[in-house]
């Protein structure tokens, strides 16, 4: 693989629905193991991420601008963050599980989507993951439905265990 990329709510940091605030923004358990682990093999790291809170307003794009700024704060830098600020019903091509958000992501780190791997908490992520021809790997949350689960590619407990898999070239 030549880049990782990321969601951000519910697999870097905890899932604060529709969250403006970055003195809310606390990370999952291990995402900055996880994350050393891949920097120190010099893999480019790219976040991205549906904000529908700015496309239905209930969030602007520069709190979700602050919000990453603490992610990278607490979780170190990103080569690249990628958001579709689209409300669920816009009929946008980039928010997941369309397949936007991986291939601009990939553009930006300069690789192929297809040498990508994206790690996330639901089945739009992977969804988007596979639609833009890359890999994905399920970490599952409280909110991961069964059906999303058994349907992934790859499923890891956690996202050192995800990592892990990545790095065996498993994912």
């Amino acid at each position: 693989m030549d880049a990782v990329l990321f969601d951000r709510d519910g697999t870097l940091i905890e899932d604060v629905p529709y969250n403006g605030d970055p003195s809310l923004v606390r990370p999952r358990p291990g995402a900055a193991l996880a994350l050393a682990a891949l920097r120190r093999r010099n893999l480019p790291l790219a976040v991205v991420s549906n904000q529908s809170g700015v496309g239905t307003g209930r969030i602007t794009m520069t709190q979700v601008d602050d919000v990453n700024r603490r992610t990278e704060e607490l979780l170190g830098p990103f080569s690249a963050t990628v958001v579709c600020p689209h409300a669920p019903d816009d009929g946008c091509a980039c928010r997941k599980p369309a397949p936007r958000l991986v291939h601009d992501a990939a553009e930006r780190l300069g690789v192929d989507p297809a040498r990508c791997v994206l790690v996330g908490d639901i089945g739009s992520d992977v969804g988007a993951a596979l639609a833009a021809g890359a890999r994905a790997v399920l970490v599952p949350t409280a909110v991961t439905r069964p059906e999303e689960l058994a349907s992934a590619p790859a499923v890891a407990p956690d996202l050192e265990q995800a990592v892990a898999m990545i790095l065996a070239g498993r994912a």
